[in-house]
């Protein structure tokens, strides 16, 4: 193996982080029973927040960042994966204490590892990425708790993110009547085209004014804010209705009551896609290939050069941008 072109996440004497593109040598991969070519990852937000030090995300230093990867398998000494497949590893360690995607070359775990399923290539498996297996999760857990197309709308909090756009284009194309919830009345054009059947504005609500349970309106809600919006979601849950609850990107604390739980039988649950393992990690990635398979996950997608990646973070961290970015490492 040559060396590398890898973006290292490093730390400075005086606690100052931010990364690099540079080279690496096959003796610096970490541990691991699968070596991968890469050829594709993909930035989410917290990879914005890693690379630019904004979030403590990183755990180890120096670190090659990307908590996603897509590509071939060139070494293996897990029995389940020879060289020449392909592979999707997403979460887990990577990125974050186990040198990531944004690298020619990376070398992980076998458990961390899936085998592409048949109707997925490497650059529509980045498209989606952990944002995708994110929504899917959630999605795939409320279907579990009883959810269905017949129950009632869903409401997507959170809605033109990477995983708010894709479970929004997610669950109308499983049949579901969507209300995206957004603060960005402008893109409105961008969410119906994704699907959703209604736009409700998040200016449209008094938050200081939300009862413990108001009128019950949605079946299901996948919340990717947190805060204030989750409690507002909870209290008008239809009866037995169920949330998955993905992300704080507004606030990690939640001020609610017992009420939508023990009065209309409201389910809360909690989306784990950074440590979820098999074999619901495998059956995830196999519906993404099928019937989870975003009809418009083209358009939302942009790629972009590996050369380019170190411009793209400030964009991430100023919330400019909508839809998904790959990087093509390969």
């Amino acid at each position: 193996m040559p060396q590398f072109k890898a973006y290292l996440i490093e730390q400075s004497a005086d606690g100052q982080v931010g990364g690099r593109l540079t080279t690496l040598s096959p003796e610096q991969l970490d541990a691991g029973e699968v070596t991968i070519r890469v050829h594709y990852s993909s930035i989410n937000y917290k990879d914005a927040l890693a690379a630019t030090g904004k979030g403590k995300i990183i755990r180890r230093f120096p670190c090659v960042g990307g908590i996603d990867m897509a590509g071939e398998v060139t070494e293996s000494t897990d029995p389940r994966f020879t060289p020449g497949q392909k592979v999707i590893a997403t979460s887990f360690d990577i990125g974050v204490s186990h040198h990531g995607g944004y690298a020619e070359y990376a070398r992980v775990p076998g458990k961390w590892v899936v085998a592409l399923p048949d109707g997925l290539d490497l650059k529509e498996s980045m498209a989606l990425g952990t944002a995708g297996f994110t929504a899917a999760l959630g999605i795939v857990r409320m279907e579990d708790n009883g959810l269905a197309p017949g129950n009632g709308p869903v409401v997507v909090s959170g809605a033109t993110g990477g995983v708010g756009g894709l479970a929004i284009d997610m669950l109308a194309r499983l049949g579901y009547h969507v209300v995206a919830l957004t603060g960005k009345e402008s893109e409105s054009d961008y969410l119906k085209m994704l699907g959703a059947a209604e736009i409700k504005p998040t200016s449209s609500i008094d938050f200081d004014k939300v009862r413990p349970l108001e009128a019950g309106l949605w079946a299901g809600a996948v919340d990717n804010v947190g805060g204030p919006i989750l409690h507002w979601i909870l209290a008008t849950m239809k009866q037995a209705g169920t949330v998955a609850s993905i992300g704080n990107a507004a606030s990690a604390k939640m001020d609610t009551t017992v009420f939508p739980f023990i009065l209309r039988g409201v389910s809360l649950l909690g989306v784990d896609s950074g440590y979820m393992g098999f074999p619901t990690r495998q059956r995830v990635w196999d519906r993404l290939a099928s019937d989870l398979k975003p009809r418009h996950l083209d358009a939302v997608t942009r790629v972009v050069d590996f050369d380019d990646l170190p411009a793209c973070f400030d964009d991430f961290i100023a919330g400019r941008v909508k839809g998904r970015t790959v990087v093509r490492i390969a």
